[in-house]
């Protein structure tokens, strides 16, 4: 379908894990569909949450698969199936703890960097050259071992920034919409200057 798009926003189901770092992607597309005044719909058949709206003449379909993070390519894949979809009218958005909390980083493809959700969906869609949108959530005292980290309920402070940062991701998610992927990435891509900021990157 040529006028159809798919933001998937990536996380683990359950109260539980609301609010987590990990969870940042779910946590922009719940904000994507309260801005489109999109309603979610479970869709057992994608193993996902669905949600659709229009912008900017073109259907969008908004994804957060309840697969668990680690096997987020199976709701992915049978998205990209049934919608016969090009892997540029794809976004997938997830944490990123090689970013420092406050910096977003769309890309046209790239490695996983070892997320898992990233490895599965590479894994089931065959390709790893697919856009992806990187929120970071930095890591803690620059530890590798980052499960607990990243698990972790963010933080008063952190979610501050946190709501400061996702409005930024969303404006560029509007943005790739409406203007493609290049333009998005080189108004949007960056840092948040501080934490009072209206949304300039460095």
């Amino acid at each position: 379908m040529e006028d159809l798009h798919l933001i998937v926003g990536l996380g683990n189901p359950g109260a539980e894990y609301a609010k987590t770092r990990h969870n940042a992607g779910f946590m922009l597309a719940d904000l994507l569909a309260k801005r489109w005044r999109a309603d979610w719909n479970n869709e057992k058949k994608f193993q996902s949450r669905i949600a659709k709206a229009e912008r900017d003449g073109k259907r969008v379909v908004l994804c957060e698969p309840q697969t668990f993070m680690n096997l987020s390519g199976e709701a992915v894949g049978a998205l990209v199936k049934f919608y016969q979809l090009p892997r540029t009218k794809l976004v997938v958005a997830m944490d990123d703890a090689d970013l420092p909390l406050g910096e977003i980083r769309l890309r046209p493809g790239g490695s996983s960097g070892g997320h898992h959700g990233l490895e599965s969906i590479e894994a089931h869609l065959g390709s790893r050259e697919y856009p992806r949108l990187r929120i970071g959530i930095g890591r803690k005292d620059g530890k590798r071992e980052i499960t607990g980290h990243v698990l972790g309920k963010l933080s008063a402070s952190e979610m501050t920034v946190t709501e400061k940062v996702l409005a930024r991701a969303a404006d560029q998610i509007e943005c790739w919409l409406a203007h493609g992927l290049q333009k998005a990435m080189s108004q949007f891509n960056g840092v948040l200057e501080d934490s009072t900021n209206e949304g300039k990157a460095k």
